[in-house]
């Protein structure tokens, strides 16, 4: 990663070249110590160990390529877990390791102990594989949304329980719907009332003054109106309000 911290650091800074091609194509220790030094310098951070390898191309194809055909490497993991800096510096996280698994996994291990791990150049195809690799996540974010409102719709055309707070007079028993003894109690001295002609604010107005329970706080003449209106699942087809459920008389 870039850092993109505003503090002062103490780091180890590390380079490595693995080919003399490589130092004839501008990647040489020379430029990686220029560029590292110019990042403290502007950042205020201080390099306080230096350490590199100079690998012969045939060490660079090692399939292994771990922490035993790079001593320098190696030295500096040593100098950073033992409390010596705040943070491993390279010139590009490919300084570290060419081969993606051996360098995800040191610098998982250096982040999991508060160190950081730093690139002083913009690594292109990190950003590009984080991108991707976000793009996959979203896709299948997306996916399994898509699947759990088609089985929820699915559910609830066949008259079940599919999701979100119970309709008013049932509660939920695993993923099905039982009717609850109080709240059915409650929704038939509503409906006793309805039937006498009281308004839906009226009804709200006795059943707070005879201190009958809500689901939150208090009635009032859109919570009745909701308690009457939602379809209560497992006894028939629900019995609205009547169509002037909305009114308040």
């Amino acid at each position: 990663m870039v850092s993109t911290t505003t503090k002062a650091l103490r780091a180890i800074a590390y380079i490595r070249v693995s080919t003399d091609r490589q130092a004839d194509e501008g990647n040489g220790l020379d430029v990686q110590r220029q560029a590292i030094t110019a990042w403290a310098k502007a950042g205020g951070h201080k390099i306080v160990d230096w350490f590199s390898d100079e690998q012969s191309g045939k060490d660079a194809l090692d399939p292994d390529n771990g922490l035993t055909t790079r001593p320098g490497l190696s030295e500096a993991f040593i100098a950073l877990e033992g409390g010596q800096a705040d943070a491993l510096v390279v010139y590009r996280l490919d300084r570290l390791a060419r081969k993606l698994s051996h360098r995800e996994v040191w610098i998982e291990r250096q982040q999991s102990k508060g160190r950081e791990v730093i690139s002083v150049t913009d690594d292109e195809m990190r950003t590009l594989v984080r991108q991707i690799l976000g793009s996959v996540a979203e896709y299948e974010r997306v996916v399994i949304a898509k699947r759990l409102s088609a089985g929820r719709a699915a559910k609830a055309a066949k008259g079940g329980y599919a999701y979100g707070a119970p309709p008013f007079g049932y509660r939920a028993e695993g993923k099905e719907l039982a009717p609850d003894p109080g709240e059915q109690a409650i929704l038939a001295r509503i409906r006793r009332l309805r039937d006498g002609g009281a308004s839906l604010r009226q009804v709200a107005d006795t059943l707070n003054t005879e201190a009958v329970p809500a689901r939150r706080g208090r009635w009032h003449s859109q919570t009745v109106a909701r308690a009457l209106e939602r379809p209560q699942h497992g006894a028939g087809s629900a019995r609205p309000a009547a169509r002037g459920v909305k009114s308040t008389r």
